[in-house]
């Protein structure tokens, strides 16, 4: 008789405890574990608690965690046996016995090696992160099978480790992307390239649009360079629409109307100003390091087809990851409290909405033309006798005034539902997987929005290039016919500010 083939091997749950700021980056991360045990130390409600009231994003994960946790344990029973999830895990609650507070403050009651190495390593206890290392020794010594920490914070992953125990970052968000290192440090363009014959691409340059097989398995709007292969220095751009057909692109200018006309400097910038002029793509992404033009053609291009039209208003906001106080401290109203974070955007106005001025103007030019000239200055409306002296107004606050800029806050985004405008959001690279959903879902119809950031420079601690919300919509939306993805290579803000970028 033929041998009996080997029975598979029976799956044994591991247990994974998560630690507060898993939740905060993610209120579904207790459901991403199938068929494991997640566990959740109760030290957590006590943080969560602390973060519930506040107004960012924070605050409304904190909230969103506390809902979801309570529409699974109902009742004291589910809090002590655990709740069965659908996708086979179970959810516990890990309420540590040997954790104990008495008058003289807390103490560990076991004597086990892993308890015994955290009071010798970690024993302040009145710290929540040293209980949920107790918690997690507690889980460790009383469960059969795999325990492993999940947090985002590396100092708590270190010391997890220190005490012997498997410690790892929330990997279900986890991106990998070709793209982010090409585009963390080149300066040289690198983009597809499809060599065909020399009639076809003469063809291609009088019609416009062509199909050509060989391009079938692009995504849709992926940007390619078709080049003669007789003549590589002689190439056409295109964007893949669909099926192998390419078009060519439709814009490489922005003309500000009574303001300045900007021309794409490489081929990445002309990429991405088809991109944002095209109508059929309401959803655009795009990497790049300092000085390659993200926001500058981002806010020219969104300005120009307010100006014509196209769009009733622009949204602008940046993500703030503040060194102190957040903006609910500073004064002001909201447009004043983002100012300082959006002032890339406003000076990208400022350029745009200002003509270049001519040395002649200035010749011959007499003291008291000057000062007739200011006289004829437009001023702020927020002047007033008991404010001193009518201040100029900038070239866009008239944009504000009439309603057509507008700046924004993520944590106020929550609600809203946008349509009609674009939205750009600047510094995308900041966002969390969970706080990018909710911005892109925020769109309604008729609307736009651009994402743009530097991977680079990450400054939020709970997320990387490979797990933050810009690679995470790019990479989960990818494909769609209504989105776009861009990489610009090369610095066009000045000669030491590339060299700066690609080499320190």
């Amino acid at each position: 008789m033929p041998p009996k083939p080997a029975a598979a091997p029976r799956h044994v749950p591991k247990h994974y405890i998560l630690d507060t700021n898993v939740l905060i980056h993610d209120p579904g991360s207790p459901f991403q574990f199938k068929n494991n045990f997640v566990w959740i130390p109760v030290e957590v409600f006590e943080e969560l608690d602390r973060f519930k009231s506040e107004s960012s994003t924070r605050g409304a994960n904190a909230r969103e965690v506390h809902r979801r946790l309570s529409e699974r344990f109902m009742n004291p029973a589910d809090m002590q046996a655990g709740v069965k999830l659908e996708n086979g895990g179970t959810l516990r609650v890990c309420i540590n016995p040997t954790a104990r507070f008495s008058g003289d403050g807390w103490h560990l009651v076991s004597d086990s090696p892993r308890f015994n190495a955290l009071r010798d390593l970690f024993a302040d206890l009145t710290l929540p992160d040293n209980r949920i290392l107790a918690a997690a020794c507690g889980v460790a010594d009383a469960e059969k099978g795999d325990v492993i920490l999940v947090t985002k914070d590396l100092n708590m992953m270190l010391k997890a480790r220190a005490l012997g125990m498997n410690a790892q970052d929330y990997r279900t968000d986890r991106v990998e992307d070709v793209d982010i290192r090409l585009t963390m440090r080149r300066s040289e363009e690198e983009y597809e390239t499809l060599d065909v014959a020399p009639h076809t691409l003469q063809a291609y340059a009088s019609q416009e649009t062509i199909i050509i097989p060989e391009a079938k398995d692009f995504h849709p709007n992926h940007y390619v360079l078709l080049r003669n292969e007789e003549e590589p220095t002689h190439a056409i751009p295109a964007r893949h629409v669909a099926g192998g057909e390419l078009h060519k692109l439709r814009r490489d200018r922005i003309v500000i109307r009574n303001g300045r006309t900007l021309a794409a400097l490489n081929l990445g910038q002309r990429f991405l100003l088809d991109a944002l002029y095209d109508p059929a793509i309401t959803l655009v992404t795009v990497y790049g390091k300092a000085g390659t033009g993200k926001t500058l053609l981002s806010v020219g291009a969104t300005l120009d087809q307010v100006q014509t039209g196209v769009f009733e208003k622009m949204l602008i906001t940046r993500v703030i990851m503040p060194t102190g106080r957040d903006i609910g401290f500073l004064p002001g109203k909201l447009e004043e409290k983002m100012q300082p974070w959006v002032q890339p955007a406003f000076d990208a106005l400022e350029l745009l909405l200002t003509r270049p001025r001519r040395p002649e103007q200035f010749e011959n030019k007499r003291q008291s033309q000057r000062k007739s000239d200011d006289q004829h200055q437009p001023v702020s409306h927020n002047s007033s006798p008991s404010n001193g002296p009518a201040k100029p107004m900038r070239p866009w606050e008239h944009l504000t005034a009439s309603g057509r800029l507008e700046i924004e806050a993520i944590t106020h985004i929550r609600g809203r539902s946008i349509p009609n405008a674009v939205f750009i959001v600047d510094e995308a690279q900041q966002l969390t997987p969970h706080e990018a959903k909710t911005l892109i879902t925020r769109m309604g119809k008729g609307a736009k929005m651009i994402l743009i950031g530097d991977l680079g420079q990450i400054d939020n601690p709970y997320v990387d290039a490979h797990t933050n919300g810009l690679v995470y919509a790019r990479n989960r939306l990818q494909g769609q016919p209504w989105m776009a993805h861009i990489n610009l290579f090369k610095g066009e803000r000045s000669e030491m500010a590339e060299v700066a970028a690609n080499l320190m």
